[in-house]
């Protein structure tokens, strides 16, 4: 197991287990048990003063097992030893309701929960079935404020589409009706009300949900309706609601947060597709930021709740510009974890995930001379390393696959430390 016991000085979480056989480098600052691995002038001491409020770790490619279960391991420690309270994962955040429902004691079959709770298919990847398992068993006999919460923090985006704004919309307005004064909540008679919009004035305004998720519009923007009168008037009502929320936020309790999930969804779906219909050159430089403020969005307001572990792509976390050459173009944008460090500063932190050996891909024993290449010369338990590397090895690994993106030994001192599987 990936352990984080003794990491942090001070009180540890309530919920403490007894300390697992296979600690880990040190996350935290403060007595540390003896290493079981040789002294190596590349690993450095703790990572962090103390633990971060958001912990991102992320990973070089989707979908691999060994990587899912090192992230298990040390969301478990750091729930264990150090109170973090959410795991959110680079998928739907709506869908992710339908997880976090269950994980709390929620009625349902996990085979179902695995399939309507997670996008990009993640439902499908063991690793994930296992962390939704031990999660809900965790919680079993507990308090709501005791519960572990699992959360998506991607918008309901895909490569080939963008979903319908309908469900966001809908529960925003659902969440206001119910918990709003009936003066606020009853239908507006004009445009410049501030009263609830009416299920039935959405609905018509939406229209069919493939006009919205139509995959012509993600590369011809002439199919794109994000800019037509009724979204236009979507957003109108999407931002009244939103104003809404913030004005009655003390009558709205618990709903506060599941409202403005609903609100920030909503928002960021109207938004992108408004970037979908632009003609400009600066229209995929528009859609990947759109959708990483999204990202940031939602991790800040899991932040603002409580500890939480966030696991998903390095180039979502990372600290540094976003770039690439697309269309003969060099697009940049700021990730997700970039703009949450500028509100969270030193409670942001960033554990860039690499990986040794991705053999069902082609992916071999890396060179020597690269950060992947020294780590995998260690001699290291279970075959994982978690810490910092204090010398930088020159050469950039290059990659055989297009799905593993390596590490940049010229960024490495944007990054807190290195999350490493031998194999994966």
């Amino acid at each position: 197991m990936t352990d984080a016991n003794a990491l942090f000085p001070g009180p540890q979480s309530p919920s403490a287990q007894p300390a697992s056989p296979h600690p880990a480098s040190p996350l935290f600052a403060g007595p540390q048990p003896a290493s079981p691995q040789p002294a190596n002038p590349l690993i450095a001491g703790p990572l962090f003063p103390s633990p971060p409020r958001l912990l991102a770790v992320g990973e070089p490619t989707h979908g691999s097992e060994p990587l899912l279960r090192q992230r298990n391991d040390l969301f478990r420690s750091l729930v264990e030893r150090h109170g973090y309270r959410t795991i959110a994962i680079e998928s739907d955040c709506l869908m992710g309701l339908i997880v976090d429902e269950y994980v709390s004691g929620g009625a349902g079959m996990l085979d179902d929960v695995m399939k309507r709770g997670f996008s990009h298919e993640w439902g499908a990847l063991a690793g994930n079935r296992e962390l939704v398992q031990w999660m809900r068993e965790h919680n079993t006999g507990r308090d709501a404020t005791a519960r572990i919460r699992f959360a998506g923090f991607d918008g309901p985006l895909e490569i080939t589409a963008a979903a319908s704004p309908r469900e966001a919309l809908l529960g925003l307005r659902s969440v206001c009706a119910s918990a709003l004064p009936p003066s606020s909540a009853s239908s507006p008679s004009s445009p410049s009300s501030p009263a609830l919009p009416s299920a039935q004035e959405l609905d018509e305004l939406l229209g069919e949900d493939e006009r919205w998720t139509n995959p012509a519009a993600m590369m011809d923007p002439s199919q794109s309706i994000g800019r037509t009168a009724e979204a236009l008037r979507l957003r109108v009502l999407a931002d009244e609601m939103a104003g809404l929320l913030e004005a009655w936020t003390p009558q709205l309790g618990a709903h506060l947060d599941r409202a403005r999930l609903y609100a920030r969804t909503a928002l960021g779906l109207l938004r992108y597709h408004y970037a979908m219909a632009d003609t400009s050159p600066d229209r995929i430089e528009r859609l990947l930021g759109v959708r990483d403020s999204m990202m940031a969005a939602n991790l800040l307001a899991l932040a603002d709740r409580g500890p939480t572990l966030a696991n998903g792509q390095n180039a979502h976390f990372q600290r540094h510009k976003s770039s690439m050459r697309m269309g003969g173009r060099q697009v940049e944008w700021w990730s997700a974890g970039a703009i949450a460090g500028v509100h969270l500063g030193t409670a942001y932190g960033f554990l860039a995930g690499a990986a040794g050996t991705i053999r069902a891909h082609g992916v071999e024993v890396p060179p020597p001379d690269t950060v992947e290449g020294a780590l995998y010369a260690l001699s290291l338990p279970e075959g994982r390393f978690v810490g910092r590397v204090t010398e930088t090895p020159g050469a950039a690994r290059v990659s055989p696959w297009f799905g593993y993106a390596p590490l940049d030994p010229s960024h490495l001192g944007d990054v807190d430390g290195i999350v490493f599987v031998k194999d994966a």
